[in-house]
C-alpha cells in the first residue's frame, strides 16, 4: 500500500508537526521539519511526506493529494487531535477505502480514549515510535501481527504487543533524501539558526528526567540511544554535496551532549566538512567537550534554562543548577558561542516572585536570544500527573482557536491570566533593554541581511502579541 504521511493543515504558521515538542504558533514564525514522519517514508516506496502548514497547502489541497494514496499517517498532538480526526473524516469522505493512522505522543499515553474521540475516522493508532509499525501495515500485515498498534474490531479495543524501542537507529534510513524530495527545504526557519537550516538526529531518548518533558517520557524513552558517529557523518556528508544552500546544521535530538564521548566522536568526524552547526545542550555540559565542538564548527546552543528559581529548578527535577547554568554560560561567550536560552513559565513553585527572579536571571546572563513558553502538562508526563492530582488543570484547550499557546493552569496563589501574562513582560523585559537593542542596532549597520530579517521578526512579533493578547480573553 502506498502511503502518505501528512502534517496536517491547523493554523496559519502553527509549529505543531512532527518535529515540534510544544504545539503553537510562535512569537515568530519557526517551522521544525516533520523528522519522524520523514524515517519511515524513507522506506516505503510510493510514499511522500507533506507538510501542509509550511507548504502552505489547505484541507482541499490535501484532500485532493490523499486520494492518490491508500494509507494517511499522521502525527498528531494533545492540543491539534480534534482537529486532526476531522481532517481523518474529510479524508475518509473523499476516499472511503483509505486506512487512516494516527502517531504521537499522545495517542500512545491514550490510545483508546484517540480512537473513541475519532468515532470511526481512525483505523489505527500507532503507539510509541512508528518506523516498522507503518512499514509492516503497508506491507499488507494482518493487523494483529503488527507490534505496537491499536484498534477497534467488532466494538472493542485491541491492543497488539509493545514494540520495543528500536536499538539499532544505523538501520534506518537517512531523512535528508526525504527532505529533498518532498519538502521545501528553503521554507523550514528557525529565527535563531542560519538560514536555511537542516536538522537531524544523532539519537534518540533522553536519560534526564525533567517531570514536563514530553518526547522522553511518552515516546522516545528517558535512555539515549545513538546512531554510530560515522552513520551520522555520512549523513551529514549527503546534505552537504546534495543540499548545498544549506547555511546550517541542527542536531535535533532531546539533549545532544547526554552522552560527551558520542558528541565528541560526531565533532571530529565532521569537522572537516566546514559547516556551521547548532545542538540541544544541558547547562551542564563540561567546558572540553563545548571546545572540542566548537573547534569543528559549532555555532550555537539552545539550552533549557527553564527557570531562574533554584527550588523549581528542584520541583522539576532538572539535574541542573543555577550556578551550573551560569558557569556554562560564561564558558560558553569564552568560546565564542551563541546561547539560545529557553525559559518555561509557570513550573511547579511558580509565584509572582520567582517569575521576576527569572526574568532577571535571563538578563544577567545576557543571553544572545531567548524563548518563553506556558508550562503545559501533556498526558503522559509526571507534570500532568501532578497537576491532576492537585487540581492545577483549568482547562483541557492548549490552544486557542488561533494556535496560539494558553495556559491550562491555576495555583492557589497564581492565577494563569499571571503566569500568561508574565511570558510577554519577560520578552519585553528582556528585547527591549538598552544593551540588547543597542547590540541589535549594531548588528543591522554592518549586515543588510540581518536588518531584513531583524525588521521582519519585529513586525511579526508585535502582531503575535496583539493575537496573544485576544486569546487570553477567557482566562480565569
Amino acid at each position: 500500500m502506498k502511503p502518505l504521511f501528512l502534517n496536517p493543515p491547523t493554523f496559519e504558521d502553527f509549529d505543531g508537526g512532527a518535529g515540534a515538542r510544544y504545539q503553537a504558533s510562535r512569537e515568530v514564525t519557526s517551522f521544525w521539519y516533520p523528522t519522524w514522519l520523514c524515517f519511515p517514508a524513507a522506506m516505503i516506496e510510493g510514499s511522500r511526506v507533506v507538510d501542509a502548514p509550511v507548504q502552505k497547502f489547505d484541507l482541499e489541497k490535501c484532500l485532493e493529494i490523499a486520494k492518490d494514496f491508500d494509507v494517511v499517517v499522521m502525527y498528531t498532538s494533545t492540543p491539534t487531535l480534534m482537529i486532526d480526526i476531522e481532517t481523518a473524516r474529510r479524508i475518509k469522505a473523499v476516499k472511503p477505502g483509505i486506512l487512516t493512522v494516527l502517531t504521537g505522543p499522545h495517542v500512545t499515553i491514550l490510545p483508546e480514549e484517540s480512537l473513541k474521540a475519532s468515532k470511526g475516522a481512525i483505523d489505527i493508532v500507532c503507539r510509541g515510535e512508528f518506523d516498522y509499525s507503518t512499514k509492516e501495515l503497508c506491507e499488507g500485515r494482518a493487523w494483529n501481527t503488527v507490534d505496537g498498534i491499536s484498534f477497534m474490531q467488532d466494538g472493542k479495543f485491541i491492543h497488539t504487543a509493545d514494540r520495543p524501542m528500536i536499538e539499532d537507529l544505523d538501520a534506518l534510513p537517512f531523512v535528508a533524501p526525504i527532505y529533498k524530495r518532498d519538502l521545501p527545504i528553503s521554507e523550514y526557519v528557525i529565527p535563531h539558526f542560519k538560514s536555511p537550516y537542516v536538522s537531524i538526529y544523532s539519537s534518540r531518548g533522553c536519560p534526564s528526567k525533567c517531570i514536563y518533558c514530553l518526547w522522553p517520557q511518552t515516546f522516545s524513552g528517558q535512555r539515549m540511544r545513538t546512531r554510530s558517529p560515522q552513520n551520522v557523518y555520512e549523513e551529514i556528508k549527503w546534505i552537504v554535496e546534495n543540499i548545498p544552500e544549506m547555511k546550517e546544521l541542527s542536531f535535533d535530538d532531546d539533549t545532544f551532549t547526554a552522552n560527551r564521548q558520542h558528541a565528541q566522536e560526531i565533532a571530529r568526524l565532521i569537522k572537516p566538512l566546514n559547516i556551521s552547526w547548532t545542538i540541544n545542550a544541558r547547562a551542564n555540559t563540561d567546558y572540553e567537550t563545548l571546545r572540542i565542538m566548537r573547534e569543528a564548527g559549532l555555532r550555537h546552543v539552545v539550552v533549557g534554562f527553564e527557570s531562574g528559581n533554584a527550588q523549581i529548578l528542584k520541583n522539576i527535577k532538572k539535574g541542573v543548577t543555577k550556578e551550573q547554568a551560569i558557569e556554562f554560560t560564561r564558558n560558553c561567550k569564552k568560546l565564542g558561542l551563541s546561547v539560545h536560552g529557553a525559559f518555561i513559565m509557570g513550573l511547579p513553585g511558580e509565584t509572582r516572585e520567582t517569575i521576576q527572579e527569572t526574568i532577571k536571571f535571563a538578563k544577567d546572563m545576557d543571553l544572545n536570544s531567548i524563548q518563553a513558553s506556558l508550562a503545559s502538562p501533556y498526558p503522559g508526563t509526571e507534570f500532568y500527573d501532578l497537576c491532576k492530582e492537585n487540581g492545577w488543570i483549568s482547562s483541557d484547550n492548549f490552544i486557542d482557536d488561533t494556535g496560539h499557546q494558553k495556559c491550562v493552569i491555576n495555583y492557589p496563589n497564581l492565577s494563569n491570566t499571571e503566569i500568561f501574562n508574565s511570558v510577554e513582560e519577560f520578552y519585553d523585559k528582556f528585547y527591549f533593554r538598552p544593551k540588547y537593542i543597542l547590540r541589535s542596532i549594531g548588528r543591522m549597520i554592518v549586515n543588510s541581511e540581518e536588518r531584513k530579517k531583524l525588521l521582519k521578526e519585529g513586525k511579526q512579533y508585535l502582531q503575535y502579541m496583539r493575537k496573544r493578547k485576544e486569546s487570553c480573553a477567557d482566562c480565569k
